[in-house]
């Protein structure tokens, strides 16, 4: 079961995120999303655990508790959506209007 993690604090890094989830269960993977321009952490990651009931544990043990000085928020990833999905209009809603 893939977990958002969010409202970590920004030195926490991948080592610290998976140990923190694997007091609570196994832990396959755990990412904490970079600035792709200054390799700093965005406050958020991801987390897989083995099983859904070891991720549905640790929504329930973890969502709303303190790491560092924040409160972090856990609870079960949504599919990322398409580009363009939010209602956005296209660039060239007006290709083949006259123009003034």
């Amino acid at each position: 079961m893939r977990l958002y993690v969010g409202g970590l604090p920004y030195q926490t890094n991948e080592q610290d995120l998976a140990d923190l989830f694997a007091q609570i269960g196994q832990v396959a993977e755990a990412v904490v999303i970079t600035d792709r321009e200054t390799g700093r952490s965005k406050g958020f990651g991801f987390v897989d655990m083995s099983n859904t009931e070891e991720g549905q544990s640790a929504i329930h043990q973890l969502n709303g508790t303190l790491l560092g000085n924040r409160t972090i928020t856990v609870n079960e990833a949504r599919e990322r959506q398409a580009a363009g999905s939010r209602g956005f209009q296209s660039r060239d809603r007006y290709a083949g209007s006259e123009r003034y």
